[in-house]
């Protein structure tokens, strides 16, 4: 048996309803443009309280307005109803590199938070319980689920990487594509029940699956009491980790004080340059027109994880110098898709007062990290490639 099955009633997209995932944004004013632009895009239903014509509720007094969006999307045609299939999808970089990944449900009784709770799927990183409660609410209220938790197959990801290949260049034309905003192609292929739809999700399901992206996600299906969540299991060597950055919006103390701070509290600061470090161990911090390189005090007692550069910027960054809890509403989280440039504008533009820039974490070291069954701190993985919401909706 596989903790890995088909979708009982799948929603596939006709076209134009894919979009990112709703926590991929620095300002909530993107979704409102993008929903602007293309009221067909699956934020509208995710992120409903930012669709234009909702703007000024609450999300919980939206909710009503995202049932109708999906309700009228799939009356107009934008997706088609597939029974018991699981789903080939492949994502094709302006370049032609590929990544593969199957859609399909998985076991919520099989998510593992630590060492002494079995399952095979790993969730790792800490969570923001405010963004949970609205994940649930939202599945509870439409009844499907439109963003997919990204898994890692770890344990057999070479041979699903082939098998996934090899199904892709014999599948035809795919059923539907997108195109995200860095030129990548998204292509999906239902596979009904059958051999092929078996043996991938054997393989996908065979081995310790770690959660790329999706951890609120997953933290929900279980709040929530869903039997299963949508996922897309995808292979190590389709993904790459891009830097996870920081803004700060408000400082209480001058630039200068909390450069003693640091000092005091054992970092070393020189001079740096306004762009993400190259290799870990140092992170930039830019202020005021002035980019520091900041080597932030290590805890000789401390485990892998402890000694992170994002775990260092939570503990002393945040909470020793600027007495900073991870979730004040003065820090945005910023993806890889937004490069250094953009943090820096920010900051000169006077919408921000700090920005911070931390090396990526490697994939390596992350499959490592959670196969230890160690939690990664808050926001410091940026899978790349995403998959993409709204390509394929799961009907609970």
């Amino acid at each position: 048996m596989t903790v890995v099955h088909p979708i009982h009633t799948a929603w596939l997209t006709t076209g134009a309803t894919g979009a990112q995932n709703y926590d991929e944004f620095a300002d909530d004013a993107e979704i409102t443009e993008i929903i602007t632009a293309n009221p067909r895009s699956a934020l509208a239903v995710e992120m409903p309280h930012r669709a234009p014509d909702s703007l000024g509720k609450s999300f919980a007094d939206a909710l009503p307005d995202a049932v109708a969006r999906l309700a009228q999307a799939k009356d107009a045609g934008a997706y088609a109803a597939a029974q018991d299939v699981v789903v080939l999808y492949a994502i094709t970089a302006p370049d032609g590199a590929a990544a593969y990944g199957l859609w399909c449900m998985v076991d919520t009784d099989q998510i593992s938070t630590s060492a002494d709770e079995p399952g095979l799927v790993i969730r790792n990183e800490d969570v923001f319980l405010e963004k949970v409660r609205e994940r649930v609410a939202l599945a509870q209220a439409l009844g499907h689920l439109l963003s997919p938790v990204l898994l890692l197959q770890t344990g057999r990801g070479t041979e699903l990487h082939a098998a996934l290949a090899e199904a892709v260049a014999q599948a035809g034309e795919p059923a539907a594509t997108d195109v995200d905003p860095s030129g990548r192609t998204h292509a999906i292929w239902p596979l009904p029940p059958g051999p092929q739809a078996d043996a991938l999700r054997a393989l996908a399901g065979g081995g310790d699956l770690v959660v790329a992206d999706g951890n609120h996600r997953s933290l929900a299906a279980q709040t929530g009491g869903f039997a299963r969540f949508l996922a897309v299991v995808t292979t190590p060597e389709s993904v790459a980790i891009q830097p996870y950055n920081r803004l700060v919006h408000k400082l209480d103390i001058t630039v200068e004080e909390l450069l003693t701070r640091l000092e005091k509290a054992g970092a070393q600061v020189g001079e740096g340059t306004p762009d993400v470090p190259a290799t870990g161990g140092v992170i930039h911090l830019y202020a005021g027109g002035r980019s520091y390189a900041v080597t932030l005090p290590r805890d000789p007692a401390g485990s892998v994880v402890d000694n992170i550069d994002h775990a260092l910027v939570e503990r002393v960054l945040f909470g020793e110098a600027l007495d900073l809890e991870p979730g004040d509403k003065r820090i945005t989280y910023v993806g890889g898709d937004y490069p250094a440039a953009w943090l820096t504008g920010e900051v000169d533009a006077g919408r921000a007062a700090l920005a911070v820039l931390i090396a990526p974490v490697t994939v390596d070291d992350f499959v490592e990290v959670n196969l230890a069954r160690q939690k990664m701190p808050r926001k410091s993985t940026w899978f790349t490639p995403k998959a993409r919401a709204g390509l394929v909706v799961a009907q609970l």
